[in-house]
């Protein structure tokens, strides 16, 4: 018959003190990531960058008058003619006034 050997256990304090480092741990990648998710969300400027892009298509197209200007949610866009050392340059733009952020895309004309 095999002989029972006697194991030694951990003791009550050990338990919890190793149960709430892992809580702590768990608490604090899920802060991490949960604020890697909300930045990545705030700037996703994928339907900013397609609406800049149906504006040039837009204007290619001559379906609008310049100057132009309009609003979609937060976002103020303007098209505009530049005139800078004889050149004409069509200025396609995008601002956020909330984060202050600008989307801008250049149409050389000839």
């Amino acid at each position: 018959m095999v002989v029972l050997k006697k194991i030694k256990g951990s003791t009550l304090m050990e338990t919890l003190v190793s149960s709430v480092l892992i809580v702590i741990i768990f608490m604090i990648a899920s802060m991490i990531l949960n604020n890697l998710f909300s930045n990545s969300i705030k700037n996703n400027t994928k339907i900013i960058e397609t609406k800049l892009n149906k504006l040039q298509y837009q204007y290619l197209k001559d379906n609008i008058v310049l100057p132009y200007s309009d609003s979609y949610k937060k976002w103020n866009f303007s098209v505009e003619v530049i005139n800078e050392n004889g050149f004409k340059q069509i200025e396609f733009e995008a601002f956020n006034a909330e984060t202050n952020k600008r989307l801008t895309k250049l149409i050389n004309e000839k």
